[in-house]
């Protein structure tokens, strides 16, 4: 069987970083992990391609030659995954479907006119659609309510990227989280009980690509690494001495709840096997708003605290935001604004509250009537809530819109990177010295010389460039880093203003109809 796997584009994002890539030779952050996960499942004497379709589009040989096309999205890529149907139904191709987007939502898969549906987790329902291909079966549809055992989950085909075109690799150590916030997809798709993998299984994911010459950054794609703290340090325990004896190829971020603050073991061996960065789900500074959405383990001590333990720790934060929840008062956008300041977290994704399918959120709010229809719309930071809220959606969006303003107005920026960076706890890890090729060179004078001549805030920069050389000299490349990924927040600050604007004049007289929630 020769099997072409698709992975369609993403519309531009805050996690899009165009204009850094673009800086060092490459073309998007992150692989796609799933589909790679799908070709180790199959049958391996099957033959496979794979075009990621934010790097290259796909060419007449490929649909040509072959016999059947797998195609897995996310609900954000879902405008170029129903593309990407129709032309491989076009060239008259059987067509199998999965991912976290028709397993949400399957009719949308059905109305695409694909022939598979394979939903769920994958480890049960590929085998179970391979047996069908077997029966001579032309359709059909594969769910399962069972979580699979992920210790059994093979090595992922890294061997069929375009390595050179991504940023970071992606592992997976764990699925599920064990927490209940209300608008969260990953328990519905996922489940509460988190599975973890062996650590001599991922430990042997990280050899294939270490075989296969990756030596730059990878992300740990887990929704919540530390959902089983025990496991997560039986892993942490035996990474460190892998990175060791291998002079710490490999740079690691990941994803944790913020009580990761409440464990200063875990946070100290995630820093002594090289994790640099951690994406916390911070969502909003109001108590009311997080119990209101059950996000309980947010309420338990001072969030401010909280990531002022994880910096020093050693971990830079990047946070998520939520605006919009029921029985939010005035101002919330400011208040996101104070905390994100106050905190010195550098990087801090925000949007509007939307309702993912089959959430507790979504189904409380169809019981309420309050679901619009959006569903043509891509769910991402540029779009307006798809449910009525209990105060002025325009209230609402214009305060989004302003702080999303102001926390990327580059002044503000990079001083809470520079006092993310005073603070922040020494590496405690290092790699030998590398000489730096033509093309880091190349970046790291364009980032010089934007932020310390052209720009406004150039006297600022280099202020901040010799104090952390004073102070933290260890994180003095992070620093630029970070200072180059303002170049894409400076231009989607303005991208997240304009579309927001232009969906509230499109959907004002729609507005006007409906009255306002009242709590």
């Amino acid at each position: 069987m020769r099997v072409l796997l698709l992975y369609p584009l993403f519309p531009k994002t805050f996690w899009s970083y165009d204009k850094i890539l673009e800086l060092v030779n490459r073309k998007v952050l992150l692989p796609p992990l799933g589909l790679i996960t799908v070709a180790a499942l199959l049958p391996q004497d099957w033959e496979f391609k794979l075009v990621d379709h934010n790097i290259r589009e796909v060419t007449e040989a490929e649909f040509e030659w072959a016999e059947l096309v797998i195609i897995s999205a996310m609900i954000v890529q879902k405008t170029d995954a129903l593309n990407q149907i129709k032309e491989a139904k076009r060239r008259g191709k059987l067509v199998a479907f999965g991912g976290p987007y028709p397993t949400s939502l399957p009719e949308e898969g059905k109305k695409a006119g694909v022939d598979f549906l394979i939903l769920d987790e994958g480890e049960i329902t590929l085998p179970m659609f391979v047996e069908a291909l077997q029966r001579g079966e032309t359709s059909g549809t594969f769910r399962t309510t069972e979580k699979p055992d992920v210790t059994q989950t093979p090595i992922p085909r890294y061997d069929l990227l375009e390595l050179d075109a991504y940023d970071s690799m992606s592992v997976q150590f764990s699925r599920g989280c064990p927490f209940q916030c209300e608008f969260c997809d990953i328990i519905i798709l996922y489940g509460r009980k988190p599975r973890t993998k062996e650590p001599a299984q991922l430990l042997k994911e990280l050899d294939y690509l270490y075989e296969l010459g990756w030596r730059r950054g990878i992300f740990m794609v887990d929704d919540n690494f530390i959902g089983n703290k025990r496991n997560v340090k039986l892993l942490l325990k035996e990474l460190k001495v892998w990175q060791k004896e291998h002079h710490y190829p490999f740079r690691f971020n990941t994803e944790a709840s913020v009580d990761l603050a409440a464990d200063s073991e875990l946070m100290e061996l995630m820093v002594e096997s090289n994790f640099d960065a951690v994406f916390l789900g911070i969502e909003t500074p109001d108590e009311e708003s997080l119990k209101l959405t059950k996000k309980f383990q947010n309420t338990r001590s001072s969030l401010t605290d909280d990531v002022d333990k994880i910096i020093r720790a050693g971990l830079r934060p990047m946070a998520g935001f939520i605006i919009g929840f029921d029985g939010e008062k005035q101002g919330a956008g400011s208040r996101i604004i104070s905390f994100v300041e106050q905190a010195a977290i550098p990087t801090a994704m925000f949007g509007m509250l939307q309702a993912l399918p089959n959430t507790a959120l979504w189904n409380r709010l169809e019981k309420e009537g309050r679901l619009r229809d959006n569903t043509k719309k891509d769910i991402n930071q540029t779009t307006l809530m798809n449910f009525v809220p209990t105060r002025p959606i325009e209230e609402i969006a214009q305060e989004y819109i302003e702080a999303f303003w102001t926390l990327y107005e580059p002044e503000r920026y990079i001083d809470r990177a520079y006092q993310c960076f005073l603070k922040l706890g020494p590496p405690k890890c290092k790699a030998p010295f590398k000489i730096p090729d033509l093309v880091d060179l190349k970046a790291l004078a364009t980032v010089v010389w934007r932020q310390g001549f052209k720009r406004s805030t150039r006297w600022k920069f280099w202020h901040h460039l010799f104090g952390i050389f004073r102070h933290n000299p260890a994180v003095w490349e992070h620093y630029l880093t970070l200072c180059a990924h303002n170049e894409h927040f400076l231009e989607y600050r303005q991208i997240v203003r304009d579309e927001i604007q232009r969906q509230l004049v499109d959907t004002k007289p729609k507005l006007m109809d409906k009255e306002l929630i009242e709590i």
